[in-house]
């Protein structure tokens, strides 16, 4: 028997066949198994084609813009820095687990490390309490803490705003080696991306201003891009502080670049270096931040 009989046309008024009424098939045919007869949006093989690159971007785009509207999240301050700083539950379980000399020296480093993780989590709390994300005025939110999404220094910061009960955004990425969204971001607003220029963008296109803690690759990555942007005007003057004084100036020596022309003397003064939460904060108030949105022109369309 073939796949697909026809079908036997149902009796209608008076005995004559009614065309439009069939009988009802019992089992699916070859044309309705086929992949081609999914909708496209049910075909993950056709979704993850070379070719469909540029949709599955329009995708990742669409997805966190739409949530952030629905949200009324206007503009963020972003919080980058090392995903390896522990917690100070952390550090206490890994300094209970040690037990050789090496790993009592490992621990003892991240230990000191908490401390980053504290002024992070302050400034969590600081700029969800002062700078608008508690207060929705018109639908609308400001100044939205926004991270990487995971642990260390982004779990710092999600984990400061929701103690005030604010809302935060975790922007995550898929790793070859998975990381796990931290527990403190906003459910609704914790994204995941596959690209990591998108999730760059999502984390600039809102920005009021930038805090970044000590990290790695990474944090520089992501640093010297917002640094860049502000250099060549393609983005408008935002609020830059590197948060640990000790840190940054021993791994990035600033005025080397002016000594050796490559840049400017005046490039200097587009980020401020500070030891605390609370100073990063007041340097951003200093330099312009406000319960406001960058203009429009400032989203890199």
């Amino acid at each position: 028997m073939a796949d697909c009989d026809p079908v036997a046309p149902v009796a209608g008024v008076g005995g004559e066949p009614a065309a439009a009424r069939t009988l009802p098939m019992t089992e699916p045919t070859a044309q309705c198994r086929s992949k081609s007869y999914l909708l496209p949006v049910e075909d993950l093989d056709f979704l993850l084609r070379d070719e469909m690159r540029a949709v599955r971007f329009e995708l990742e785009y669409s997805k966190a813009e739409l949530s952030l509207r629905d949200w009324g999240v206007r503009s963020t301050v972003i919080v980058f820095g090392s995903a390896r700083v522990p917690s100070p539950e952390q550090a206490e379980t890994m300094r209970a687990a040690a037990r050789t000399e090496d790993e009592r020296r490992l621990v003892e480093r991240r230990a000191r490390q908490v401390a980053w993780y504290q002024e992070a989590r302050e400034f969590g709390r600081i700029v969800s309490l002062r700078g608008g994300a508690l207060s929705v005025r018109d639908g609308l939110r400001d100044n939205v803490v926004a991270t990487g999404g995971g642990p260390g220094i982004m779990e710092a910061a999600n984990r400061g705003a929701s103690e005030v009960g604010a809302p935060s955004i975790g922007f995550n990425i898929t790793l070859p080696h998975e990381q796990q969204p931290n527990c403190y971001s906003t459910p609704d607003l914790t994204f995941r991306f596959h690209y990591f220029g998108m999730r760059k963008m999502h984390l600039a296109m809102r920005a009021n201003a930038l805090a970044v803690f000590p990290g790695g690759f990474g944090t520089m990555d992501e640093l010297f891009e917002i640094l860049t942007l502000q250099q060549t005007g393609k983005a408008p003057p935002t609020p830059i502080v590197l948060v640990g004084r000790d840190y940054w100036t021993r791994l990035v020596n600033f005025d080397a670049f002016v000594e050796e022309g490559m840049i400017n003397p005046a490039d200097l003064g587009l980020l401020e270096i500070v030891d605390t939460a609370e100073e990063a904060w007041q340097s951003m108030v200093r330099r312009g931040l406000q319960a406001h949105s960058p203009p429009e022109s400032a989203h890199g369309d």
